[in-house]
């Protein structure tokens, strides 16, 4: 018996729900061995382009995949497959392309012969699985790419296929009583390809031929037509073909929206009618909207990532989309600078934590257990306040404040702060700012800013001790009777930043300089900031 590595024996008993996971497949391979690699998968539409929910299930489970090897030490080899359902009927044309009277005639063809509306490449599906490609690529993501069109005209799928045929009654007994009493009339899990027009066609089977492996259908031009069902010339409904998938490429691992979970029981028996063995995997919760409403492509509501992207780096994103998965969560641009700032606290935990306390650290599993070093000691919400207070337009502006802060930090030494900076500027300038509320000092408020202005002028003008500075912020508020003292800190910012909340204030003074933060609390006890707001 091979001895365990200490990440194998620290992982076997990690709470970290990509181990929960993971460990689900060690399960798996026990009453199942298998030969070859573990296979995880994601599925893509391509009848769109990618979006949150293609990022959120490949990064998801390539934490799962992470999580596995650490339990098994690499000695079982795992792939990552991303397929594109290309092969499906072009059902809809989505009203953000160009050319809609050329996609209006396309409707009904596979995806791989639609004509592609922006005349770039071979199809529309060909456009959007480079685009899926192109997307999964720019983060890094470990994936082999696989075409469902390819699968079904190479033959790859043609032995389940054929089997498919043999067990027609076995999958219909499944599909028939999830189906309503119209439907039920005219179902059949194959879908032929008219030889007349191209169009996958919604065609019952009128006979079947198990000898010569064809069904017989009647084509839009009224013929009734004998097709194998092999070799690309009919395509699996969708829940049958989720099957025929599973067990043609023996699939161990796929998650799914909640959306899908009666989805997944269906396709679930048919991979064991096919005599195949259902991957393991979880139904995650939706996003939501501002709203609390289900993010819809077609409605437009919520975040899109490269909405996230504009304002925030993708570890951000990723942390937001690994925290609680089977919680349905808000997907808003408000949550963005909490996201960011609690990305950076992990990344700044991480270092001084105890072997198995990083594995219960989210970004243990955002970067496969190699996560950078942080350590600039700037929150988001720091750079938003700091934007504010300096009028900065540029990270320019910013940056002088910063390496004043901290000489050694420069945007070659922390691209992930330089990249922040130029998120925080576009983000205050489109989402704080148009909500500032600035107010007035109260008499005992305007005693107590005079009071920690002058402390802030005795201080040395080089100070970069956000603790020494935060001390006389306190012992200001003490003094002048603030209770609770959360009181002074809300003055500060509903004064000075006109919000509610802000960073630690002796950050922000030491960053932007205690001079700086003095001058601007003259300001503000003269009532200038709310003047100019």
């Amino acid at each position: 018996m091979t001895q365990q590595t200490p990440l194998q024996t620290l992982a076997a008993d990690a709470k970290a729900w990509p181990f929960e996971q993971a460990r689900m497949i060690v399960e798996r391979l026990k009453k199942t061995p298998k030969a070859g690699p573990v296979i995880f998968e994601t599925g893509y539409g391509p009848s769109g382009l990618p979006h949150i929910g293609t990022f959120q299930e490949v990064a998801r489970t390539t934490m799962v995949r992470h999580a596995f090897r650490a339990l098994t030490g690499d000695a079982v080899p795992t792939r990552l497959i991303a397929f594109s359902d290309d092969m499906d009927g072009f059902r809809k044309v989505p009203g953000n392309l160009p050319n809609q009277e050329m996609l209006r005639e396309a409707l009904g063809l596979p995806l791989t012969k639609v004509p592609d509306p922006f005349g770039t490449h071979e199809s529309f599906a060909h456009n959007n699985n480079a685009r899926l490609r192109d997307f999964l690529d720019g983060f890094g993501f470990d994936y082999e790419f696989m075409s469902s069109t390819q699968m079904y005209t190479s033959g790859a799928f043609d032995d389940v296929l054929l089997k498919m045929l043999d067990r027609y009654d076995a999958i219909m007994a499944i599909m028939l009583p999830t189906l309503g009493p119209d439907r039920r009339a005219t179902y059949s899990p194959f879908l032929p390809i008219s030889p007349s027009t191209g169009r996958v066609l919604q065609a019952p089977t009128l006979a079947r031929d198990l000898s010569r492996g064809t069904i017989v259908f009647q084509d839009e031009d009224g013929r009734q037509v004998e097709t194998e069902v092999t070799g690309g010339r009919v395509k699996i409904q969708w829940k049958p073909d989720w099957a025929l998938r599973w067990t043609a490429l023996g699939i161990d691992y796929e998650m799914a929206g909640k959306d899908l979970i009666d989805s997944v029981k269906v396709s679930s028996q048919i991979c064991r009618a096919l005599g195949g063995t259902p991957p393991e995997g979880f139904n995650y919760e939706l996003f939501l909207d501002e709203n609390g409403e289900k993010i819809s492509k077609s409605k437009g509501n919520g975040l899109t990532i490269d909405e996230w992207l504009t304002y925030a780096p993708p570890e951000s994103l990723a942390l937001y989309i690994y925290q609680k998965p089977k919680t349905a969560k808000r997907l808003h641009f408000d949550v963005i600078p909490k996201a960011v700032d609690e990305y950076l606290s992990f990344l700044d935990a991480f270092p001084n934590q105890s072997a198995a306390e990083r594995l219960e650290n989210p970004v243990w599993h955002q970067h496969a257990g190699d996560p950078p070093r942080w350590g600039a000691g700037i929150t988001f919400a720091l750079l938003l306040n700091l934007v504010s207070a300096a009028n900065a337009e540029t990270k320019d502006q910013l940056w002088r404040f910063i390496s004043k802060y901290a000489p050694d930090v420069s945007p070659d030494s922390h691209p992930l702060l330089d990249t922040l900076v130029g998120c925080a500027l576009r983000y205050y300038e489109d989402f704080v700012k148009p909500k500032k509320v600035f107010r007035a000092a109260t008499d005992k408020e305007r005693a107590a800013f005079e009071d920690l202005a002058a402390r802030f002028d005795a201080l040395p003008a080089d100070i970069t001790d956000g603790e020494a500075i935060q001390q006389d912020v306190y012992a200001v508020g003490k003094a002048h009777g603030f209770e609770p003292l959360r009181d002074w800190f809300k003055a500060l910012y509903e004064v000075l930043f006109g919000q509610e909340q802000g960073p630690r204030f002796g950050s922000f003074a030491a960053i932007f300089g205690v001079r700086e933060t003095a001058a601007l609390i003259r300001k503000g006890v003269a009532g200038e900031l709310s003047r100019a707001a």
